[in-house]
C-alpha cells in the first residue's frame, strides 16, 4: 500500500513524503489490516492532515483480489474517520487525467509527471507509494478547482488557468 504527503502552503503543494508499507512478509490478512491502521494513524499523529485522499476501489478480474483491496482502503478510511478527518475518493481514471491529462496513462507516465510537478530528486522502484501521492496531488487539483470556482476541462485549461502553480 503506498502513501504520499503534501503540506498546502498559501495554494502551493511542497512535498513532504512518500513512502509504501511492506505487506508481503506477513501472510495473514487481518494482520496486514492492522498494520494499514496503525501505519495509517501513525501518519496520522505524526503530520496532523487536514484531509485525506484515497484511490476508490475499481473493478479487476480477480474478485479476490478486489475484496481485498476493498478491507485495506475500508481500514485506512477508518483510521483517517476515528480522527474526524475528511476522506475523499478518486477513482483511478480521474486521479490520472489530474496529474498526466490522460486517464488511461500508465504508472511510470503518472511517477514522471509527479516528479515534474514537485521537483523530486528521483522515483522509487516500486510505483505503488507514487499511486497514493497522485491522490494527494489529484485532491490538491481539485480542492483548488472548488475553492478558486474555476473549471477545467483538462490538463490544458488547468495549466493556463494556473500557469504559477506549473513549473516549467
Amino acid at each position: 500500500m503506498g502513501f504520499g504527503l503534501i503540506k498546502v502552503i498559501n495554494k502551493k503543494m511542497e512535498f513532504l513524503q512518500l513512502n509504501e508499507l511492506q505487506l508481503s512478509k506477513y501472510d495473514n490478512h487481518y494482520q496486514k489490516l492492522k498494520i494499514i491502521f496503525e501505519r495509517t494513524i501513525e501518519l496520522i499523529e505524526t503530520h496532523h492532515p487536514d484531509e485525506i485522499a484515497i484511490e476508490a476501489p475499481f473493478f479487476g478480474k480477480n474478485v479476490q483480489s478486489m475484496l481485498k483491496l476493498g478491507r485495506a482502503q475500508g481500514v485506512a478510511m477508518a483510521a483517517g474517520l476515528s480522527r474526524d478527518i475528511p476522506i475523499t475518493e478518486y477513482e483511478p481514471k480521474k486521479i490520472k487525467m489530474a496529474i498526466t491529462g490522460n486517464g488511461n496513462a500508465s504508472k511510470e507516465q503518472v511517477a514522471k509527471m509527479l516528479q515534474q510537478l514537485l521537483g523530486l530528486k528521483e522515483l522509487p522502484k516500486n510505483l505503488d507509494s507514487t499511486d497514493g501521492l497522485a491522490a494527494a496531488v489529484c485532491h490538491f487539483f481539485n480542492s483548488g478547482k472548488i475553492v478558486a470556482g474555476k473549471s477545467y476541462t483538462g490538463w490544458d485549461a488547468f495549466v493556463k488557468q494556473n500557469e504559477e502553480r506549473v513549473k516549467k
